[in-house]
């Protein structure tokens, strides 16, 4: 087991939440039986993946290990992807697409005035505004009301992930107003509460990405 682990352990075995002091280092040094510079450098790693927050002249506290933390491998990945398998880039979009089609059913669900209202704003910025931006603030927007925090990070994460190597896929003939045709689909089923035709909106308009993503990517010099 690696000493990384044995902190974590450590933090679990005390029950130590968000926020709560980890035993300082030399405490750590001799519960361990590991040197400065080891424990050193396995709270460096615990604080790069958000499991403790490093604060110094304060100690070391747990962090709230945000799905974000994610973000360097994943991007490494789908990075790779577009140069040598499109396969493992579509893949990442289904498992956003299994994710968006389940919590969809359950937004709409719990719907309202206000919830359609803001998702009809955010259409209407997709009309002039930037379009990347304004889909993502739709796509957070739907799940804001839905009591899964971590599934709504990981969706974000994913968005995210997708939109920074979007560049580097071969253009399509997409319109802007395809586009948001897609996103009107979705407000529509929300607004008839209808949570089968919500999931069949949304397996739709991923049945768009999911094409475009498994599309060969831009040729790519060997120095870049």
């Amino acid at each position: 087991m690696s000493l990384q682990e044995r902190v974590v352990n450590l933090i679990l075995e005390r029950g130590l939440g968000p926020g709560d002091v980890v035993p300082p280092e030399p405490q750590l040094m001799a519960e361990l039986g590991a040197s400065r510079n080891s424990v050193r450098e396995a709270l460096r790693a615990l604080h790069t993946l958000g499991i403790v927050d490093i604060r110094h002249g304060h100690g070391t506290v747990v962090g709230h290990a945000p799905m974000t933390a994610m973000l360097p491998a994943l991007r490494f990945r789908a990075q790779q992807a577009v140069r040598h398998d499109a396969d493992d880039l579509a893949e990442l979009v289904q498992v956003r697409r299994i994710l968006e089609v389940a919590l969809i059913a359950e937004a709409a669900r719990l719907a309202d005035d206000q919830f359609l209202a803001d998702l009809e704003d955010a259409i209407a910025e997709m009309e002039t505004g930037n379009l990347a931006e304004t889909d993502r603030r739709f796509h957070l927007t739907l799940y804001q009301r839905v009591d899964n925090e971590i599934a709504t990070q990981l969706i974000d994460l994913f968005w995210t992930v997708y939109h920074q190597i979007d560049a580097d896929l071969r253009p399509t003939t997409w319109k802007r107003s395809e586009i948001i045709a897609k996103h009107r689909l979705i407000l529509h089923a929300l607004r008839a509460g209808d949570p089968e035709a919500a999931q069949a909106a949304m397996s739709a308009h991923f049945a768009d990405i999911e094409t475009r993503s498994r599309r060969p990517p831009r040729p790519i010099p060997a120095s870049a």
